[in-house]
């Protein structure tokens, strides 16, 4: 009743755009409150568990919290700016009654006096005050510019450029968004919009008096000035829950990522890659998974996600570093320091990723883009393991392995280990189960010649391999029609660790080579999100 009440005075002064910024402002609402979960990993990694006793799609949908986050993020810029223009023409018509002297009934509530009981409606107290001025002198009009700004600087550093070019960038400006929901959280105190209260609602009828507003002062009108009062704050009721869930996964990450950890074995690898050997108490975790790590001699509040290269059958926790930008350059330059102490490391995690379920499928197939094939790593020792041990649970039947690296070097993060595999295979007579194919794409035409002489050898003159290189990209086609001819009626889990491009085509292939029968092959597309 008392919105209803609301929305009868305030179309005398704002006609449709009151309706519009409400609109906005519950949907913004709704959005804000959403915006945290995606990012709340400890709490997806629970929800992951969970739903390992059901039908793997549902766990799909986890696979998806950044998309989620970043849909999100997008609707709460829609709605702030409809919010924004829709204020701008309510204020624009605050002004127009303000300075009206025509005896309208806009005109007269503008003029209900600013002291008595708080019974006005105008924000705007004189004809002399501007738009500007109630903007930067209100609470709702000083949190909204705040908001805003926030919000501006968060989207913008958040651009796939800048976030890959100047990560440091995009993750301090993008905690900016605390400064963003304690706005929200005090944006509507101010009580700028405004209903008619209940005991003037006892006395004056809305659509009696209305129609009588010139003969409010006359008694035989049993109508007397309406008197108005400040809505209540609801933003605050929406942000409440989800930012304690927040505050507790803060909390918690703090916790775990204070516990000690110990750095067994470094190893500088070609192309720039330091691999970190780490032991911590009570670390647990599954292939695929990674972790967040921090370096306080770097920066006390940058933290990074790595995947974990090593198996959880093994009593050490790896992660191998790439150089790509200011924190990673210099952590591996202090690391190649002979004669300086070991830089302490503070770890947070692990957490779940979609490389979990490949030994949920019969059929999996790897593929990764240069440093993406961490998460392929532990995946590959995992099985080397569960060979070793005879595992009777494995399900998995073929492992199609794909690794795109632009350097030559880059092939010997993991020759030892795709070498091992090799030999483990063919001790233990499966020398199908694996399949693997390493592409070349940055080479000159000199090696390619030299390799092209050398193309009868037992073993690649780059890798050392029994698998030669292969110069050039995949063709995806061929690829996913040669898998889906040689297994008909299998569940095939494409796995990827890399660019959305290569994203992209994985996905089209997958939806193309799957049948149309339920029964007959069927590709699922999954790929690491962090």
């Amino acid at each position: 009743m008392v919105n209803w009440v609301v929305n009868h005075w305030f179309s005398v002064l704002f006609l449709s755009a009151l309706a519009w910024a409400r609109a906005s402002a519950r949907c913004l609402n709704f959005n804000s409150m959403l915006i945290l979960l995606p990012v709340c990993r400890n709490l997806l990694s629970f929800l992951r568990g969970t739903c390992s006793f059901y039908r793997s799609t549902l766990r799909k949908q986890l696979d998806h919290n950044l998309s989620f986050h970043k849909l999100v993020g997008y609707m709460i810029c829609l709605h702030t700016a409809i919010h924004i223009i829709a204020h701008l023409f309510n204020l624009e018509r605050y002004s127009r009654s303000r300075q009206a002297t025509d005896g309208s009934l806009a005109s007269i509530l503008s003029n209900l006096p600013h002291q008595e009981n708080y019974s006005w409606l105008n924000p705007i107290q004189s004809p002399n005050t501007t738009v500007v001025y109630v903007t930067f002198t209100s609470i709702a009009g000083l949190t909204g510019v705040i908001i805003t700004v926030a919000l501006v600087l968060m989207v913008t550093s958040a651009m796939e450029f800048i976030r890959r070019s100047y990560f440091e960038v995009f993750w301090y400006t993008h905690h900016i968004f605390i400064i963003y929901f304690i706005g929200l959280g005090i944006h509507g105190l101010g009580g700028i919009v405004r209903g008619q209260t209940e005991e003037s609602m006892a006395e004056n009828h809305p659509h009696k008096c209305a129609e009588f507003f010139e003969k409010w002062d006359d008694p035989a009108s049993h109508c007397k000035p309406p008197q108005f009062e400040g809505l209540p704050a609801e933003s605050w009721k929406w942000i409440l829950a989800p930012g304690i869930l927040y505050i507790f996964e803060r909390i918690l990450r703090f916790y775990r990522s204070q516990q000690k950890v110990v750095i067994t074995k470094v190893v500088m690898h070609p192309s720039k890659v330091l691999e970190l050997q780490m032991h911590k108490h009570g670390f647990s975790m599954e292939v695929g998974q990674y972790i967040f790590v921090n370096c306080p001699s770097i920066s006390n509040l940058e933290w990074h996600p790595f995947t974990l290269t090593s198996a959880p059958e093994e009593d050490f926790f790896s992660i191998h570093i790439r150089a790509v930008g200011d924190w990673t350059e210099t952590l591996i330059r202090t690391f190649e320091k002979q004669y300086s102490p070991v830089p302490r490391i503070q770890v947070d995690g692990p957490f779940g990723t979609a490389s979990e379920d490949v030994f949920q499928y019969e059929v999996a197939v790897l593929v990764g883009a240069g440093i993406g094939v961490t998460p392929f790593a532990s995946i590959l020792k995992s099985i080397w393991y569960k060979f070793q041990h005879a595992d009777q649970n494995l399900k998995t039947q073929k492992i199609y392995f794909y690794w795109i690296c632009r350097e030559m070097g880059a092939f010997a993060w993991f020759n030892d280990l795709l070498a091992s595999l090799e030999q483990e295979m063919e001790e233990l007579g499966k020398v199908g189960f694996l399949n693997y194919r390493l592409f070349l794409t940055g080479w000159d035409s000199n090696f390619a010649g030299h390799a092209a002489l050398n193309f009868d050898k037992a073993n690649d003159i780059l890798t050392g391999l029994k698998q030669k290189t292969f110069f050039g990209r995949p063709k995806w086609d061929n690829e996913f029609s040669t898998i889906a001819t040689a297994h008909p009626k299998s569940a095939v889990g494409v796995f990827l660790c890399g660019p959305q491009t290569l994203a992209k085509s994985l996905s089209k292939c997958c939806r193309q080579y799957s049948s149309l029968d339920p029964r007959k092959v069927q590709f699922y597309f999954n790929k690491e999100n962090f």
